[in-house]
């Protein structure tokens, strides 16, 4: 099984990331921990950030230390932060392989009433942040002639929804992101691909369904999710898995052939062009 994406894909096992080493931040939870634990699973030696350490190092322990995983605690709204792990990473296994910008967060509140603040901390996690590590993963992947990136965008780059305004204008910065990176990076070997979800039960979607007691309120979900489920082909919601596997996809050599593009992982509720 080759490394080298440029070189034709072998008819066996394309998938598979035998000795590849990746990063995905915003592994301690949701898509990004499920990304963590199915691209060790194909094979990859995985760095587990996330701004919670603990999370990120609980992600890391599901893998195991056998497999190579390891965890580090990562705020990527700090650029001096992500240039000195990425650049340790690479340094200590002599190589970066695959970068997946998963972390993210939102805030909510009308055009009209968002404060600046908000769509600040916005902007630097989600964009900056991948922006951040974008820049310093190109360059080194670049160098050794080879890599593949795979960045987060959202449903919400394809529809105008209420009050989701900074998180929408962040997700729409990441997509012009990852085309004019791909544009810039293929010559050098190196692929930047995104993903944008449908909704998905993530603790960042539960949080509208949740009792006083911090449970779950199930009837309040399935209330909210029944007429997104009519909107579906598939008539499904989805789990952080099925991004997962899509982010998988993306950086495996069966997506040899595939850069600069947007892959909606979504149930079909968005088929744009």
């Amino acid at each position: 099984m080759t490394s080298d994406p440029t070189a034709p894909a072998g008819p066996a096992l394309p998938h598979r990331l035998d000795g590849r080493v990746a990063v995905v931040t915003g592994a301690g939870s949701g898509i990004g921990r499920a990304t963590a634990l199915v691209l060790a699973a194909a094979g990859a030696r995985v760095v587990c950030t996330d701004v919670d350490g603990a999370a990120a190092a609980a992600t890391a322990g599901r893998i195991g230390p056998d497999a190579g995983a390891t965890a580090a605690a990562l705020d990527v709204s700090d650029r001096a932060g992500v240039f000195a792990l990425l650049e340790s990473v690479a340094a200590g296994h002599g190589r970066l392989d695959i970068l997946c910008n998963i972390a993210g967060i939102i805030r909510t509140g009308r055009v009209v009433d968002v404060e600046e603040a908000d769509l600040d901390a916005v902007l630097d996690v989600n964009f900056k942040g991948t922006f951040h590590a974008c820049q310093c993963a190109a360059r080194i992947m670049c160098a050794q002639g080879r890599g593949a990136i795979v960045n987060t965008a959202s449903g919400a780059i394809d529809a105008a929804t209420p009050e989701i305004m900074s998180y929408s204008v962040s997700k729409a910065a990441v997509v012009q992101l990852t085309r004019n990176l791909a544009a810039e990076t293929g010559r050098y070997g190196v692929r930047v691909n995104a993903v944008a979800p449908g909704l998905v039960r993530t603790a960042m979607t539960a949080r509208h369904y949740l009792l006083p007691d911090g449970s779950l309120d199930e009837a309040a979900r399935e209330a909210a999710e029944k007429p997104l489920r009519r909107m579906s082909p598939l008539g499904l919601i989805g789990d952080p898995e099925d991004v997962a596997y899509a982010v998988h996809y993306l950086v495996s050599d069966a997506a040899r052939f595939v850069t600069g593009q947007i892959l909606r992982p979504n149930g079909g509720v968005a088929m744009p062009w």
